[in-house]
């Protein structure tokens, strides 16, 4: 594959910034191309030289955070819960902008969280101790949801309240948690 160019990828970056950080000032409905634009500091027709219009920026952006995580699924689930999630937290912390937006606001579009669930929902069902007697009784689809949607609730928590412990306090906890869960 070939290298992209610097400049496309900087550019790319700052288009990204832009729309996040306007979607903290106001809904994204009212975000025109020229405020991207501007805030970018570049020209209306470079915007449309890397997407379609701000939904598909907006999109692009989403995408590449969930194939990052995704990403980070492959090697985590070899560990055990609390050295596994560790790297989460501090992803989620390293993009709190990002995730603050998406999951903070409420004028933010919901299928970001949406997304985010079901791609967690879609790695617990692979966690689920099936060889100890603690999980005889239940079912794997309300087992996954119910892990999915706590996982997912605080890491909204943690967000919202301007993450009040540090990513390896809510890595051991949540990983305690979980692993009682699943």
């Amino acid at each position: 594959m070939a290298k992209m160019d610097r400049r496309i990828l900087k550019t790319q970056e700052s288009l990204k910034t832009a729309v996040i950080e306007l979607m903290n000032e106001k809904k994204f409905d009212e975000i025109t191309i020229q405020d991207i634009a501007d805030r970018a500091n570049v020209n209306r027709g470079t915007l449309y030289l890397h997407y379609q219009d701000k939904f598909d920026l907006l999109d692009k952006l989403i995408e590449m955070h969930l194939a990052e995580l995704e990403e980070m699924d492959e090697w985590a689930c070899k560990l055990d819960w609390i050295d596994a999630l560790v790297p989460y937290f501090e992803y989620f912390e390293k993009h709190y902008l990002f995730f603050s937006t998406m999951l903070a606001s409420k004028d933010t579009p919901s299928s970001f969280r949406t997304r985010l669930l079901a791609s967690f929902i879609e790695g617990f069902k692979g966690e689920i101790d099936k060889e100890s007697d603690k999980n005889m009784d239940l079912t794997e689809d309300i087992m996954v949801q119910y892990a999915g949607n706590a996982y997912v609730g605080i890491i909204e928590w943690w967000i919202r309240n301007g993450m009040p412990y540090p990513p390896q306090v809510m890595a051991k906890q949540v990983g305690i948690l979980l692993d009682r869960s699943l």
